[in-house]
């Protein structure tokens, strides 16, 4: 199920990518972390049943990306953080998908 779900396709490219980056520890550590909550929330946020479940997970896997874009800031590494940008749009789509598709719902 997940292999075909592009935006988590995309998180773990970025995952993969900041493992790769050299800088200072604690930047790093903070960095692959945030970068490795991104993936495990998309793919938490799949296996929920409920939109808003899966809104919220989408919407921390959002709050985890600005912290992984931040850092990237940091380290100047604006190749990674467009990456990180694109990824961050497709998070954006995926929770107004669940937030329209559960207005729609409470709105009939």
């Amino acid at each position: 199920m997940l292999e075909n779900f592009r935006t988590y396709n995309l998180a773990k490219e970025l995952y993969r990518a900041t493992t790769k980056i050299k800088a200072k520890y604690y930047l790093k550590n903070q960095m692959e972390r945030a970068a490795l909550r991104v993936v495990l929330n998309l793919g938490e946020g799949t296996g929920r049943r409920q939109k808003r479940d899966k809104a919220r997970f989408y919407t921390v896997a959002l709050g985890s990306l600005r912290e992984v874009q931040s850092t990237l800031d940091l380290l100047e590494r604006i190749d990674l953080y467009r990456q990180a940008d694109t990824l961050g749009a497709h998070i954006w789509r995926l929770i107004q998908a669940t937030q329209n598709s559960e207005n729609r719902v409470t709105d009939n």
